[in-house]
């Protein structure tokens, strides 16, 4: 499989002493809670300073593990000791709190979409510190491949005082996360070398992951960043995470654990609905096709809810949410109907499933709130399963940033030592 011939070009033309960089290799994304001892300790620290008996306590650890897994991670630099915290009257280096050096390193997200792609640059701990927004590339695999790596490395660029430890992308159709390589349909993409560009661009280890698997790990592993009134972290039993947006998606998290298919995700795209809404597959009222976003615009603009153009630019979904604000009824009713037939759905697949929990992400769960009560009732009159643990991503409107971001940490996450050993060398 070749790389583009602008990136071959690129690394050909880079030499240090006379050598050409070597290439970044593509590591498997971790997408799940890890158990070794540096990890755990590592996980404690990253919702804040903690002393080394609290860490024990959350751990299970012994004092010594926990003491010789802080030592290391703060030989390795990922840690660092806040003795302005040291409590008052205590002796000794074990009082002195330590929490994860959340200002020297950053890793680098990227969230392929089918209309838009984002870069955001995270901390240690999993926050976001900035970022942008470009259009997808729609001019094939090659050029789009690069210039989303070219403008990600322009991005890492602003960010000069921090040290880049891993990039981590997200995207949906099929992955291969032991290289990288993508088959969109969507962009028309067959095996696209997504990581191998990224990581030869970037000079950075990289990670690919299916983006709702992704979206699924971040509400495993970036608990302390989701705010307390979201329902907090889903680590134990078993968790169904449905999303929607442009595309539709699910995926399942077992005792702290993302299933990952060997064979790439499973679909939802073609369930059935009942829309009579025809789908490129050929058959009609397929579940992705009737609740898109793209979808339900188009019906807007066609049922004269929205005008098809504001001046010179086109409208969008957002014009359809904020129709139903100000008051618009077919704007209002069109949403109800999409709400509907996903509630109808998530009863569907989470009474095949029945999971502990279900979370529910994607901006056509979190763009419009009043939605909910319409899922909700649907959910209710479909499901033949008791009330479970139903709520919203805790990410609201930022799911899409957060896949690409636990994405970069994962593999960190998982073995902290052993990753920045990868990155040293």
């Amino acid at each position: 499989m070749s790389l583009p011939v602008t990136t071959l070009e690129r690394s050909l033309s880079r030499a240090t002493t006379g050598r050409a960089r070597p290439q970044r290799p593509v590591i498997p994304p971790q997408l799940r809670i890890a158990d070794n001892p540096a990890a755990a300790v590592f996980r404690t620290a990253t919702a804040g300073p903690v002393s080394r008996d609290d860490a024990a306590r959350a751990t299970g650890a012994s004092i010594a593990t926990v003491n010789r897994q802080v030592s290391a991670l703060l030989a390795a630099g990922l840690l660092r000791e806040r003795a302005d915290l040291t409590t008052s009257g205590a002796v000794g280096r074990p009082r002195v709190p330590f929490e994860v050096d959340h200002e020297s390193y950053l890793t680098l997200g990227i969230h392929i979409g089918a209309a838009s792609t984002k870069i955001v640059a995270a901390d240690l701990r999993g926050r976001i510190l900035g970022g942008l927004a470009i259009a997808t590339p729609q001019t094939g695999q090659e050029p789009a491949v690069t210039t989303i790596a070219r403008s990600a490395r322009a991005f890492l660029q602003r960010w000069h005082r921090r040290r880049p430890l891993w990039a981590g992308a997200a995207i949906g159709g099929r992955v291969d996360p032991r290289t990288g390589v993508v088959d969109h349909p969507k962009l028309d993409w067959q095996e696209a070398p997504l990581g191998a560009v990224l990581g030869e661009v970037l000079e950075l280890p990289v990670s690919v992951a299916p983006h709702v698997e992704a979206m699924a790990a971040s509400e495993l592993l970036l608990s302390s960043v989701i705010p307390p009134d979201a329902g907090g972290p889903v680590p134990h039993g078993s968790t169904l995470y449905f999303y929607v947006r442009e595309t539709a998606g699910i995926a399942v998290a077992l005792d702290g654990r993302v299933h990952t298919p060997s064979n790439g995700p499973g679909s939802i795209a073609h369930l059935p609905t009942g829309s009579g809404i025809e789908c490129p597959c050929g058959r009609r009222g397929c579940l992705e096709v009737t609740v898109s976003d793209r979808s339900l615009h188009a019906r807007a603009v066609g049922r004269g809810i929205i005008p098809a153009y504001h001046g010179s630019a086109g409208s969008t979904i957002a014009d359809v949410y904020r129709a139903a604000v100000a008051g618009s009824e077919p704007a209002r009713e069109l949403l109800a109907e999409r709400a509907t037939t996903l509630g109808q759905t998530v009863a569907l697949v989470r009474d095949m499933l029945n999971p502990d929990r279900v979370v529910l992400g994607g901006q056509a769960f979190t763009a419009y709130r009043p939605g909910l009560a319409h899922l909700a009732k649907a959910f209710k009159q479909a499901t033949v399963l008791p009330p479970n643990d139903i709520r919203v991503s805790g990410f609201a409107s930022k799911v899409q940033e957060f896949a690409a971001v636990v994405t970069s940490l994962s593999a960190i996450y998982a073995d902290p030592l052993a990753s920045i050993r990868r990155v040293n060398a």
